[in-house]
C-alpha cells in the first residue's frame, strides 16, 4: 500500500446497514415494532463504533429517531404492494457463470436484498435503498442505477432456470428525512430490451478490463480529495 487512506464509511453507510439489518430481520420472522427498534439501535450503534472517522453526534441522534419512525412503515408497505405473499430469500448470494461472454472465465456475483414470491407465480426481486427525501424521476430511470436490477434479474433467472416473463423488479427507498411516503416501493420494467442493453454494456466493461483499459470518470475528479495530488491518475 502506499499510505493512501481508504473510505471505510462514515454515519450514512453505518444507517444503511442497519436499516438493512431490520428490514431483513423483519421479512424473515415479523416482530412487534419495539423488537425491530431494538434490533436498529443495536446494530446502528455497532455500525457506528466500527467507523474510524471522526463522527457527527448530532447526526447520530437524528439518525437514531430517523430510522425508529422508518420501521412501522416496512411491512405494510410491502403487503400493500403485493398483497399476499412468500419470502423466498433473503440477502441471496449470487455466483453465476457469465456465460453470454465467451471471452472471459469469471462470473457475476452480487446480493439480492430480499426475493418474495406472490400467489399469481410471480417472483419479485427487491433491493433496498436508504436515501434521505427520495429520488427523482431521472434518477429513478437513470441506467447506471436500473442496469442493477437487470443484471439480477438475468442471473437469479439463470441460477434458478426460471422464466425472465415470471420475475419482476424494484426499489423500495427508505427515506430518512421525508415528511410522508417514507417507504418507496416502485416497479423498474426490466423487460427484454433493457436487458439487452445492460448485457451490451457489462460486455463493454469486460472488453476493457479484460484489455487493462480503464476508463477515468473525469466528472468526479473534482470532489475527489486526491485531486491534484501524486496519487491523481
Amino acid at each position: 500500500m502506499d499510505g493512501v487512506k481508504l473510505f471505510t464509511g462514515n454515519e450514512y453507510t453505518a444507517f444503511g446497514t442497519a436499516i438493512h439489518y431490520v428490514c431483513e430481520n423483519a421479512v424473515i420472522q415479523p416482530q412487534n415494532n419495539n423488537i425491530l427498534i431494538k434490533i436498529f439501535h443495536d446494530k446502528f450503534n455497532e455500525e457506528i463504533n466500527k467507523l474510524t472517522c471522526e463522527t457527527r453526534p448530532k447526526l447520530i441522534s437524528d439518525m437514531k429517531s430517523q430510522g425508529e419512525n422508518l420501521i412501522e412503515y416496512i411491512l405494510p408497505n410491502l403487503t400493500d404492494v403485493f398483497g399476499d405473499y412468500e419470502v423466498i430469500s433473503v440477502e441471496e448470494r449470487l455466483l453465476e457463470n457469465m456465460i453470454e461472454f465467451d471471452f472471459v472465465d469469471t462470473k457475476f456475483k452480487g446480493f439480492i436484498d430480499l426475493v418474495i414470491k406472490t400467489t399469481d407465480g410471480k417472483y419479485h426481486i427487491i433491493d433496498w435503498k436508504t436515501c434521505s427525501w427520495g429520488w427523482d424521476a431521472q434518477r429513478k430511470s437513470d441506467p447506471m442505477t436500473v442496469y442493477q436490477l437487470s443484471f439480477y434479474k438475468r442471473y437469479f433467472s439463470n441460477k434458478h432456470n426460471i422464466d425472465e416473463k415470471n420475475i419482476e423488479t424494484y426499489f423500495a427507498l427508505l427515506k430518512r428525512t421525508a415528511k410522508s411516503n417514507k417507504v418507496e416501493i416502485f416497479r423498474v420494467t426490466n423487460g427484454p430490451r433493457r436487458i439487452k442493453n445492460a448485457m451490451q454494456l457489462l460486455e463493454k466493461a469486460l472488453i476493457h478490463i479484460n484489455n487493462k483499459n480503464y476508463i477515468k470518470n473525469r466528472l468526479s475528479c473534482k470532489s475527489c480529495e486526491y485531486y491534484k495530488t501524486k496519487h491523481c491518475t
